[in-house]
C-alpha cells in the first residue's frame, strides 16, 4: 500500500528520468549511425581500389608468366596470397568488434546508477 502513496512523489522524478533515458538513446542512435555510415562509405571506397589494384596486379602475373612452365605456380602464389589476406583481414576484423561499445551502453550506465536511486525511493516508504 505505500507503494500506492510513494508513486506521487516519485512520478516527476521517474518522468524526467524517461525523457532522460529517450533522449540518451536518440543520441546513441544518431552516433550509430553517423559512424556506421562513415565506415560502410570508407569501406567501400577502400574495397573497390584494393579490388582493381590486385586484379590489375594478377593480370600482370599471369600475363608476364603465360609463356613459361610458372604460370601455375604463379597462379597458386596468388591464391595463397589471397588466402593470408582474408584470414589476416578476419582476425583484424574480430579484434575491432571485441573492442567496439556496446548499443546504447549511455543508457545502461545511467539506467544502473538511477535504479538504485529509484529503489531507495520505494523503500524508504516501506520501513
Amino acid at each position: 500500500m505505500r507503494l500506492l502513496w510513494s508513486l506521487p512523489k516519485a512520478a516527476p522524478a521517474l518522468l524526467r528520468h524517461i525523457i532522460g533515458y529517450a533522449e540518451l538513446a536518440g543520441q546513441d542512435l544518431e552516433q550509430t549511425q553517423r559512424d556506421l555510415g562513415a565506415r560502410l562509405l570508407a569501406a567501400a571506397i577502400l574495397g573497390l581500389g584494393i579490388f582493381f589494384v590486385i586484379f590489375s596486379g594478377c593480370l600482370l602475373v599471369v600475363a608476364l608468366t603465360w609463356d613459361t612452365p610458372y604460370r601455375v605456380s604463379a597462379i597458386a602464389w596468388m591464391g595463397g596470397a589471397f588466402l593470408l589476406v582474408a584470414v589476416l583481414a578476419g582476425l583484424y576484423r574480430s579484434n575491432l568488434v571485441k573492442g567496439q561499445a556496446p548499443f546504447l551502453a549511455t543508457m545502461r550506465r545511467e539506467w544502473q546508477e538511477d535504479r538504485v536511486i529509484l529503489e531507495r525511493i520505494l523503500s524508504s516508504d516501506e520501513d
